[in-house]
């Protein structure tokens, strides 16, 4: 029985990753995820591809979002007061331009050491809208595109059987930074045929393959640009016909509620007919 593996959500954007036991998942994905996000002056979002340091950047929420506790090497913790409302500031992710909340001039300036650039750290507005695109459309915070990301551990297990034998070592799960790591699909892929699953009190359904950039090649505990693997294998048996690099699939939510680690994933609908 394909069950959750592991569950994780990123509260600030490009940085490192918390699993969570228990997660809540709202319209926009698994609570705080990606709700916070360092950009440059004019507003447009920082990301590992520019600045791979972001990885190595720990994030803890407290008191129920309303700090956060923020670590990276080489430089003072921060513990940060969250404004959830205030003044805005130019916010723009991709095909998303907006606003943020603009979290004050110590975390602009924390980021700004860790970055090496000037930066600013914003925060959704409590009016936030926004429109994902795919086959079933939904809505995200400051992600890429889309609420959700879900990776089976039957395809990360077959990518790195290609990059053993190519003579290089295995990359985990967190180079891929999914939100919903899923066991027990025997057949690697599998997320890409899924068109609506359950699990827990959620259901989600597929938006669009998740296409990849160089971030895969982040170490995600160091920060740090680390050879050629995964996107070398991947580039040799995931190519989409737009010449882009497919791994994992990314969904709307279409319900609400919690998940768990160990809950059951039911799909409901295939895009044809289910593996064996």
């Amino acid at each position: 029985m394909a069950r959750i593996a592991k569950l994780v959500h990123y509260p600030v954007k490009g940085c490192g990753g918390v699993e969570l036991p228990v997660a809540e998942v709202t319209a926009a994905g698994i609570r705080h995820d990606r709700t916070f996000m360092a950009a440059a002056p004019d507003g447009t979002f920082r990301s590992q591809r520019r600045h791979p340091v972001l990885a190595a950047v720990r994030v803890e929420v407290l008191d129920d979002g309303a700090r956060l506790r923020l670590r990276a090497p080489g430089v003072e913790d921060l513990v940060h007061e969250v404004a959830v409302d205030g003044p805005r500031h130019a916010a723009s992710v991709f095909t998303f331009d907006g606003k943020g909340v603009h979290q004050g001039a110590e975390a602009a300036e924390w980021f700004s050491t860790v970055i090496g650039e000037p930066s600013v750290f914003l925060r959704v507005t409590p009016e936030h809208e926004r429109v994902t695109s795919g086959l079933t459309a939904g809505t995200a915070a400051f992600a890429d595109g889309h609420a959700v990301l879900v990776v089976s551990e039957s395809s990360l297990d077959s990518l790195n059987e290609r990059i053993a034998s190519a003579g290089g070592d295995p990359v985990p799960m967190d180079r891929f930074r999914a939100n919903i790591v899923v066991a027990g699909w025997a057949e690697p892929h599998v997320e890409d045929t899924v068109r609506t699953f359950a699990a827990g009190g959620v259901e989600l359904a597929y938006a669009k393959k998740c296409l990849r950039c160089t971030v895969p090649l982040v170490d995600q505990e160091t920060g740090k640009r680390a050879g050629s693997e995964p996107i070398r294998s991947l580039a040799k048996y995931r190519r989409v016909p737009a010449g882009k690099i497919a791994f994992g699939m990314k969904a709307a939510v279409v319900r609400p509620g919690q998940l768990a680690v160990g809950d059951a994933v039911t799909v409901q609908t295939w895009d044809a007919e289910p593996p064996e």
